[in-house]
């Protein structure tokens, strides 16, 4: 599988927030998106999934336009996981977990033996086999957000579209989720892109990123190439210094409260 990206726009209201994006996307591959809040991460993030029109440009799996593959089929084909969870009513983790099946059930079916073992099998991948039973309603921030990226992993796609995955998330469960979905890109058989905030993170997991500026230009290409001090300086609009410890190099904002950057509000995540 192969998402291509041409000549895309991403606009909300009058500001352009990407504007002639193009880029190729194939199995096993993973790309990082990085930005300023309000740079429209999110926003590109649900185009590439197909949850709002495209106002110029295309987006393609394989050989078909996004708009064009029926809304099941697309969902067997990419996942989609937001920044934030809501749940309206009362359901165990196990329930949740099994939402991921839906795209691959017929419309009046019921959950199989086989749909419940692969949702154990992905709650045990993010450390949540003994909360099955637990009411969603009772969970941490953390623990709902490894909940949504198991129900992802029950869904099973190709393409994963990751929203912030460590948001919430403590060090060890962080760095526990990207070795996770760094496995399963490894594999050749699933492709990752991801939203994220940290460059550092960036260059150690992703083949590949993606910088949106503030003026809706953007720069995308491989990870040690995109990142670097003069790009994320200019992203930030913060200085950074580049640290080498012998065998890799880390970036580090600048503490110099006379050269920080300001602080915007754009409305637009």
């Amino acid at each position: 599988m192969k998402m291509t990206v041409r000549d895309l726009d991403v606009s909300v209201g009058e500001r352009v927030l990407c504007h002639g994006l193009s880029l190729e996307l194939q199995r096993g591959e993973s790309l990082a998106i990085l930005g300023r809040n309000g740079a429209g991460k999110s926003t590109l993030l649900t185009t590439l999934a197909g949850l709002r029109p495209i106002q110029r440009g295309s987006i393609g799996i394989d050989e078909a336009a996004l708009a064009e593959i029926p809304p099941k089929l697309l969902a067997q084909l990419r996942g989609y996981c937001p920044q934030q969870q809501q749940d309206a009513f009362s359901a165990s983790v196990l329930e949740i977990a099994l939402v991921g099946r839906h795209p691959h059930m017929g419309r009046w079916a019921w959950e199989s033996s086989h749909d419940v073992e692969l949702a154990y099998a992905a709650l045990e991948q993010v450390g949540m086999h003994s909360m099955a039973d637990r009411d969603v309603h009772t969970l941490s921030g953390g623990e709902r957000q490894r909940l949504a990226l198991a129900a992802l992993l029950v869904q099973a796609p190709v393409l994963y579209l990751l929203d912030e995955p460590l948001a919430h998330l403590d060090l060890n469960h962080a760095i526990a989720v990207l070795d996770m979905f760094s496995r399963h890109v490894a594999s050749g058989q699933r492709s990752l892109v991801a939203v994220l905030h940290d460059p550092n993170l960036a260059r150690r997991y992703f083949q590949r990123t993606l910088l949106l500026f503030d003026d809706g230009s953007w720069t995308e290409g491989n990870s040690a190439e995109v990142l670097t001090q003069e790009n994320l300086t200019r992203l930030y609009a913060h200085p950074l210094h580049c640290l080498h410890d012998g065998m890799q190099q880390w970036f580090v904002p600048q503490t110099d409260s006379q050269t920080s950057g300001d602080i915007q509000q754009s409305g637009v995540k």
